[in-house]
């Protein structure tokens, strides 16, 4: 158009002014249709709903799920050692969910920690939010114990490999109603997977990993041992207890003491064998 316009205003110096104005004129519809293609494209890409972002999310936390449970070495091997918190807490207040509704399921069957379906609720609700609280505090003990042993990764790292390892808590909450087997399962899986993470994430010596977090949660899995049959054992005695007490109003002053004192000696002999 430039063209067209100057080849017959060319050498006239009175319509020179037209050739600028052919020129901005052209310049501006140039302008003015680049606009419009791209403002076309823009609504081509639409943003993703809360629909889809909650799908996404569910989509990302079964794989990452999978990842732990499946193969911890290769998903700590390609772990994302920064990127924010948020990510992470989610993760670690969803596991804590699933396990809420686990323990749901579980009351009426009797099994779980939930002694009623009012606590059974409660976990659902407030499991989450003191996993989360809970979880910057194992965090840091984590990071101080990588620390010492020799990594050079931060605490958000740290932070990331430990709600990560959350994963397998569903299965172990399953696992775990089984006495003594469960808890034994759950603790070293957990072990497996934290030496896993100090290996691939922390650059720590597979020997010294094995080592450090055997003996911590070999006494962990000593002192779970022992508070699950001090509660076994102070639940039988509750029993027999009750039994007896449903026939107290019967019995006579001697009997009363006899009852009373065999419920106390029984106390008293769980207490010394822990």
């Amino acid at each position: 158009m430039r063209e067209t316009c100057g080849k017959n205003l060319k050498g006239r110096p009175a319509l020179r002014m037209w050739e600028k104005g052919c020129f901005i004129i052209y310049n501006y519809g140039t302008i003015k249709s680049l606009r419009r293609k791209n403002e076309g494209r823009g609504k081509m890409v639409d943003k993703p709903t809360t629909e889809e972002r909650m799908k996404e999310n569910i989509t990302s936390a079964i794989n990452t799920m999978r990842g732990v449970i499946f193969n911890p070495i290769g998903f700590f091997r390609t772990m994302p050692r920064s990127g924010g918190f948020i990510e992470p807490v989610i993760f670690v207040a969803s596991m804590s969910f699933i396990v809420g509704i686990i323990n749901l399921i579980l009351w009426p069957l009797d099994l779980g920690f939930a002694t009623s379906f009012g606590m059974a609720l409660l976990y659902v609700v407030i499991t989450p939010v003191f996993v989360v609280i809970f979880s910057f505090v194992g965090a840091a003990i984590l990071f101080v114990i990588w620390k010492i042993m020799g990594s050079q990764e931060s605490y958000e790292t740290a932070y990331r490999c430990g709600a990560y390892a959350a994963a397998i808590t569903p299965v172990t909450t399953i696992v775990g109603v089984v006495p003594y087997i469960g808890s034994v399962v759950g603790l070293v899986w957990m072990a497996y997977v934290i030496v896993s993470a100090s290996i691939e994430v922390h650059g720590i010596k597979q020997k010294i990993a094995w080592i450090v977090f055997g003996v911590l949660f070999g006494l962990l899995l000593l002192m779970n041992i022992s508070a699950t049959y001090s509660a076994r054992h102070f639940s039988s005695e509750m029993e027999q207890w009750q039994k007896t007490s449903q026939d107290f109003d019967k019995m006579t002053s001697e009997e009363k003491g006899e009852a009373l004192g065999k419920f106390m000696k029984g106390m008293q002999k769980g207490i010394e064998k822990d």
